[in-house]
């Protein structure tokens, strides 16, 4: 009786998990910013205040990012030692799971330490909200809240398209949501020329968000109840069809509330409360982050189980 044999795909995506646990984000030319780079050159060949134009840089600059994936998967076609090196390398490029935790971390060892002004400055690197009139509960609240976001975003969906599309799925995702981070906020420059980036990437997370939702339940003993709870309640009433699935449901498994007022330069925003009981403090950080870890270790799992299924459906299918 032969024993089933882990595919390349799962196999990589595992070693390219543990390899951003273990490693964080690659110190020096880091190929995402190369990606950046290139996606702010077409930019200013491409920018007009129209939805077309911004249309046009998405499908260019995400369809490239997929076309390289595909290369890379035919290159490895025959070796399955060197598809799993690819996929590995390509999970450990795209998942951001160790730098948020480090950048969160840094955060509350600032508000440990009485130091609210460098907690304040730290916390840029996490969000895009005005930091400087933030208290202590405030730059908390803001840690908490983009952890869960960025654990659906940075970890969980990335995995997921890992797990059905392999390494062209990763790359895609990973093009999509940085184009997003650069082009897809509300400002008059990007209202319209953004306007694809920000809706593709928020139909690629639409599924990772969901999962990390459940997982957040799923790995918050005695608190899943009022996870799915705060998720089913609250989530509706967020701006982002993602963000307040994942807040909502982190918010319920910590037992704490999340939302309120976010400053962003001129414009202020007012975020609904998600979860029950007290507000966020700085000694939720470490709970957040490990929250976190459970809901990527989840992640990776799953999407492990369901590359390989893929890859046994594709056997059977070949017979």
């Amino acid at each position: 009786m032969r024993h089933p044999r882990l595919s390349p795909r799962a196999a990589g995506l595992l070693l390219g998990y543990a390899a951003d646990r273990l490693l964080g984000d690659p110190r020096r030319f880091h190929p995402v910013a190369g990606f950046g780079t290139v996606a702010a050159a077409l930019e200013k060949r491409l920018y007009a205040d129209s939805r077309p134009r911004g249309t046009a840089h998405t499908v260019l600059l995400v369809g490239a990012a997929a076309g390289l994936g595909i290369a890379l998967e035919q290159a490895t076609a025959r070796s399955p030692v060197a598809r799993t090196a690819v996929t590995a390398l390509a999970t450990w490029t795209v998942l951001g799971g160790c730098s948020l935790e480090r950048e969160a971390t840094a955060v509350q060892d600032l508000l440990a330490a009485g130091d609210l002004p460098g907690a304040r400055r730290r916390l840029r690197s996490l969000v895009g909200r005005d930091t400087s009139v933030l208290d202590a509960s405030q730059v908390a609240r803001a840690v908490v809240e983009s952890v869960a976001e960025n654990t659906s975003d940075a970890v969980v969906a990335p995995l997921v398209w890992g797990a059905v599309a392999g390494v062209p799925g990763l790359l895609a995702h990973r093009a999509a949501n940085t184009l997003d981070a650069m082009v897809g906020h509300r400002s008059p420059r990007y209202e319209r020329f953004g306007w694809a980036s920000a809706r593709f990437d928020d139909l690629l997370n639409l599924p990772g968000a969901r999962l990390a939702g459940v997982l957040a339940a799923a790995t918050s003993p005695g608190r899943a109840k009022a996870a799915l709870r705060a998720w089913r309640r609250d989530a509706g009433a967020h701006p982002s069809p993602n963000a307040g699935v994942v807040e909502a449901s982190f918010a319920g498994a910590l037992g704490i509330r999340l939302g309120g007022t976010n400053r962003y330069g001129t414009r202020t925003e007012h975020r609904p409360v998600l979860g029950d009981g007290r507000p966020a403090e700085p000694s939720d950080i470490p709970r957040t982050t490990a929250l976190a870890r459970r809901v990527g270790l989840g992640a990776v799992l799953v999407a492990a189980g369901v590359a390989a299924a893929v890859a046994a459906a594709d056997r059977c299918g070949r017979r």
